[in-house]
């Protein structure tokens, strides 16, 4: 059957004006069909469902914006739907009016300033609500069942303009992060809360960068690169986690388009990683297959082509930004017979499947998901884990002293560019928050006085339209301290938006240097991404410096709660420090992560002079942490494989790391462990140290001891071969307990034969 472009566009407008969001299983024409019956297995259901579409039917609903059936009572569907930190806008996401019932949902710490809490537990209470406040928009019809979150790419350059959005540089963290936030978001039970999407699959993190765009940028990357750093955090979400969709990237990895790859997306994905336990589908992102095109990649030479290249890759459903052609040419892909019927249906089967475990087709048999309401959207117990998730992800970068400061009597010069921020605090990919309790705000709840000063954001010095100095010096004069409340945005990093330059702003450098000449306690809190603090952490009249990131609806009255001793510092960076010349060194297009000749590594564990480590964090208290007692300082490593009845061997538990950590300090404070390996073992050159493990243990009071296991297994104490393969060597493991390895040091013999816990797929020969 031939279908012609006008028949379509008639069905597109009348399907869309028509449909509504919710199937009916209990009166419409499904409802007798199997597809309704909820007894019956979810992939036969799907199959009855795709089975039950024509041709034409089936061809409209391969794009995200699915325009459904209606002559077989399927509604259309919008599957771009965003959560990165709570509901987001996107196009399958509606929020009302203000005042209005879902008008808001609640705004937690962007992803890197909640990842740098180091606490697992943290995450999955905020993933948790965040599907719940989901949940409650969807029964509204207000938004779908799916969500594209999370952004899961290692953070391994910081001029990234997207690395706000991920968990920072390293995969064993990253890893964490992401077990934690799935099962919060899809839930423990049977049924789906919401359908996760990992996304970008894989290699992606560059946007725009001196003429590389990533519409057409090609990803060099080794085996072993690939298999060690850029895929382990996906390996979670499939093989471990088990989520239910994926997103392909814009990128292409080494000559073929992300989406085009049935390398990455059946013989790692769905084979390697055994991703077929359900008919779990694969998104592309947005108009990334008209990327397949000469303009861009030149994988493909007309629209037809290129949508065939992509589903019959493996890709089952395709996003399409309104207004940017030419769109998705599945019509033609299949008139000319490059797209079969049945690879359609293999993609509605997958998709369709994916909402019904998600309860989409359950309207007669209603799960108590469906009866999650208004009631349950930005609750005060969500505000509060909102305040948390900020609070907890404070990093204290540098203090002479100054804090915890009292504020009784005290006259605060409130200065630059987020002091009064709204949307400034959310960063990417962020809805309505219900309020913005911005730095201002909270010293107002707090009755403190204050004078209030705006900042450069991206400006030049010295600059002849100069219209913040004065005030700023004006503000300052007149207060006892100097909070100065600036650092990155959105207008500098972002989306299509990357960094040349990791230096402060020089205006923004100016302005401070200018305000800490005057002599009086200056405090610093820094938004945004990283950047070579080098100045201010010489600087002796700089007394202390906040890294706050991204910390969303309450990030105000977190600061102030760190800055009064109200909460104690205990957050981690995430990601390395670099000093600014580190941009000059090695291009952003590099993928390598080891050190050459030529080019300097990448991230703490191949970088060796940091302005700030990984892992980097003061406290407000002193604290002295050692290792529990080993069950033993030499290890079989044949016995520990032949004990372990784990599927995957690299999933094997090493045996217990425990860790003691003393308060000897005055305050009550958490700790961060974090425990690293290193050791001359496994193919050359060695890294430096690699994190194996970390546990954040709470509310240690001054005096007590507090203690924790942090579970270290097998694959991530092992190396990665040229290959790509994860190999356990014999050799000394030295165990390093926190950053410079100071707090305490074990080293443990592992012996015997190595032995291999993962043999990666090779990829295609070339030619």
């Amino acid at each position: 059957m031939k279908l012609n472009k006008p028949f379509l566009a008639i069905y597109l407008a009348f399907n869309l004006a028509e449909a509504s969001k919710t199937p009916d299983c209990i009166n419409g024409p499904l409802a007798k069909t199997l597809a309704c019956d909820t007894t019956a297995s979810p992939p036969a259901r799907a199959a009855a469902l795709v089975q039950a579409l024509n041709i034409t039917e089936k061809l409209v609903n391969l794009v995200d914006m699915s325009l459904g059936a209606e002559r077989i009572g399927l509604p259309a569907y919008a599957w771009w739907n965003e959560a990165l930190h709570g509901v987001a806008a996107s196009p399958g996401v509606s929020f009302n009016q203000a005042g209005q019932e879902f008008s808001h949902a609640t705004s937690f710490a962007n992803t890197i300033t909640l990842a740098a809490a180091f606490d697992n537990d943290l995450v999955y209470e905020v993933a948790d609500t965040i599907s719940t406040e989901a949940r409650a928009f969807s029964n509204a019809e207000l938004a779908g069942l799916d969500y594209w979150t999370p952004n899961i790419n290692p953070y391994k350059d910081p001029r990234w303009g997207r690395g706000h959005e991920t968990p920072g540089e390293d995969p064993v963290h990253i890893k964490g992060y992401v077990q934690a936030l799935l099962e919060g978001l899809e839930g423990r039970d049977k049924i789906r809360k919401v359908i996760a999407t990992c996304k970008h699959f894989a290699a992606y993190d560059l946007e725009r960068w001196q003429g590389a765009l990533r519409y057409r940028f090609n990803a060099v990357v080794t085996s072993q690169d690939l298999s060690e750093y850029y895929l382990q955090p996906f390996q979670q979400c499939a093989r471990d986690s088990k989520v239910g969709s994926f997103m392909c990237s814009y990128n292409a990895l080494n000559g073929t388009p992300a989406c085009a790859s049935t390398y990455l997306m059946d013989d790692i994905l769905r084979k390697h990683w055994n991703w077929t336990e359900h008919n779990n589908y694969i998104t592309s992102d947005c108009n990334a297959i008209q990327d397949f095109l000469p303009n861009f990649h030149n994988f493909s030479q007309t629209p037809a082509q290129a949508a065939a290249d992509a589903y019959n890759a493996g890709t089952d459903t395709v996003c399409e930004v309104p207004g940017y052609p030419p769109l998705t040419d599945v019509i033609g892909a299949y008139n000319q017979s490059l797209l079969s019927e049945e690879i359609i249906d293999r993609a509605l089967r997958r998709l369709y499947e994916g909402l019904i475990r998600a309860g989409y087709l359950d309207s007669a048999s209603p799960h108590p998901y469906t009866k999650i309401s208004w009631s349950q959207v930005n609750t005060p117990k969500a505000q509060a884990l909102a305040l948390q998730s900020a609070t907890d992800g404070i990093v204290l970068l540098k203090n002479n002293g100054l804090l915890p400061l009292d504020l009784t009597n005290k006259t605060i010069a409130l200065i630059g560019h987020w002091a009064n921020a709204t949307r400034q605090m959310l960063g990417g990919y962020s809805g309505i928050p219900p309020y913005y309790a911005n730095p201002i705000y909270a010293a107002t709840q707090l009755n403190v006085t204050f004078h209030h000063a705006p900042g450069p954001v991206n400006q030049s010095s010295p600059s002849p339209n100069d219209t913040w100095t004065s005030p700023a010096l004006s503000a300052a004069s007149k207060s006892d301290i100097i909070l100065y409340l600036g650092g990155t945005d959105l207008s500098i990093a972002a989306e299509d938006r990357d960094r040349d330059s990791i230096a402060w702003p020089s205006a923004q450098l100016s302005l401070l240097t200018s305000l800490a000449q005057m002599g009086k306690p200056t405090i610093v809190a820094r938004l945004g991404d990283q950047v070579d603090d080098t100045p201010l952490l010489s600087n002796p009249n700089i007394s202390s410096i906040l890294w706050v990131g991204y910390p969303g609806q309450s990030g105000g009255t977190a600061l102030f709660n760190i800055i009064t001793g109200v909460s104690s510092p205990a957050a981690r960076l995430p990601v390395t420090v670099y000093p600014e010349t580190y941009t000059s060194l090695i291009p952003l297009t590099a993928m390598s992560l080891r050190p050459t000749s030529a080019r300097p590594g990448r991230t703490y564990r191949w970088y060796p002079s940091p302005v700030l480590p990984f892992g980097h964090g003061l406290h407000y208290t002193t604290f002295t942490a050692k290792f529990g007692v080993f069950e033993s300082l030499t290890i079989n490593i044949a016995e520990l494989v032949s004990n372990c009845s784990e599927r995957y061997l690299d999933l094997c538990r090493f045996p217990q790391v425990s860790v003691w950590v003393s308060n000897t300090g005055e305050l009550k404070s958490d700790y961060v462990a974090l425990v690293f390996v290193r050791g001359e073992y496994g193919p050359e050159p060695y890294p430096i140290k690699t994190l194996v493990g970390y546990k954040r243990i709470r509310d240690i009071e001054p005096g007590t001891t507090g203690a924790a296991p942090v579970g270290v297994v097998l694959g991530d104490l092992a190396r990665v071969d040229l290959g790509g393969n994860r190999v356990l060597f014999p050799g000394r493991y030295e165990f390093l307990l926190d950053v410079e390895g100071g707090r305490d040091r074990v080293v443990i013999e592992l012996v015997g034969e190595e032995v291999v816990l993962e043999k990666f797929p090779q990829p295609p020969a070339a030619g």
